[in-house]
């Protein structure tokens, strides 16, 4: 009897210590997004669709946690295109775009969350009414970028990578710091980030202004007080950059800029420093190397000894796990 008893009690305590062990790990996370809406899931995410940022499913190898992605990661996204075409990783789903998901196709995944843009409230507003979770991001700096990614490290249980993500990106940006900050206020280039038209700039919401900035470069657009504006020809001229970047999925190019009439007054279309920027995304840590590549351009002198594609491949293996030479095969196809 004294023995049964024993065992019974000891048999309690063991499912009561079990079920501390399963309370343990099962926890939730509350999240507000950046459209202020309060969102709580059940970390670790098993099952999330990436509507945005798919570079951070190989930066953060979660790849086993994710049941579907947008399009774009699919049709344009060189980082995760490599991964399903080369058979190293399971192809996804896709849900349509980011900022225009479809809603049957996202309902038929039953994720547990779904990551997008900011964009189309009444898409997500939708998803809401039948249950799905949603967090709209939309980084407007570096340092909002860098606490998206952190978001991601806590929702899929990877903050330890977020961190290494993140010290990997800090680097190259000391780097470029380092290289530019002697440079006098007298001598730091006038430049200009030239968007989807020609006449649409960047202003001084935005990342494209903070790497502007980090590189020791001045935003000749931040005295627009917007993400971007279009601005007449005459307003252009009289800034005179003296260094032009034009996004990298504009459908138009350096040439057309050389052979336009109204552009050649311009110091920048003068001395052939109009360059056209790779068609990757800020959104996600190869704002690094892409900034780096800005800096390289802006000022030449400063890193002469410089191999660009070396370094981005260094960058490319310890963040996505994947070398800069594939992903740049995948972006040219």
């Amino acid at each position: 009897m004294v023995c049964r008893a024993y065992l019974k009690i000891l048999g309690l305590a063991l499912l009561l210590l079990f079920s501390q062990v399963e309370f343990g790990f099962s926890s939730t996370l509350t999240v507000t997004d950046v459209l202020g809406r309060k969102v709580t899931v059940r970390v670790p995410v098993k099952r999330a669709i990436i509507a945005i940022t798919p570079e951070l499913i190989p930066a953060l190898d979660i790849w086993d946690q994710v049941a579907g992605v947008s399009d774009w990661a699919e049709k344009s996204c060189g980082v995760y295109r490599p991964f399903i075409y080369q058979n190293l990783k399971t192809k996804k789903p896709t849900v349509g775009r980011g900022m225009d998901l479809n809603v049957e196709a996202t309902l038929k995944l039953n994720p547990d969350v779904v990551i997008t843009l900011a964009y189309n409230t009444r898409v997500i507003e939708f998803l809401e009414s039948k249950g799905i979770k949603v967090i709209a991001i939309w980084p407007e700096t570096i340092k909002d970028l860098y606490e998206v990614i952190r978001l991601n490290g806590k929702l899929f249980g990877k903050e330890k990578r977020a961190e290494i993500v993140i010290a990997e990106m800090e680097k190259m940006f000391n780097f470029i710091k380092e290289r530019t900050a002697k440079i006098p206020s007298s001598k730091r280039k006038k430049i200009l980030h030239l968007l989807g038209k020609p006449n649409t700039v960047s202003g001084r919401i935005g990342i494209t202004n903070d790497v502007i900035e980090l590189i020791g470069g001045i935003n000749v657009g931040k005295e627009i007080n917007a993400r971007n504006a279009e601005v007449s020809m005459e307003k252009i001229v009289s800034w005179n950059p003296e260094v032009i970047f034009i996004w990298g999925f504009a459908h138009y190019d350096e040439a057309w800029i050389y052979h336009n009439s109204q552009w050649r007054y311009i110091k920048a279309v003068k001395e052939k420093r109009v360059y056209k920027l790779p068609s990757w995304s800020s959104w996600s840590p190869r704002l690094a190397p892409f900034a780096l590549y800005m800096a390289i351009k802006t000022y030449p002198e400063l890193f002469s000894d410089i191999n660009f594609e070396k370094i981005a491949d260094d960058f490319y293996q310890k963040v996505f796990g994947i070398s800069y030479y594939l992903v740049k095969k995948y972006e040219n196809n």
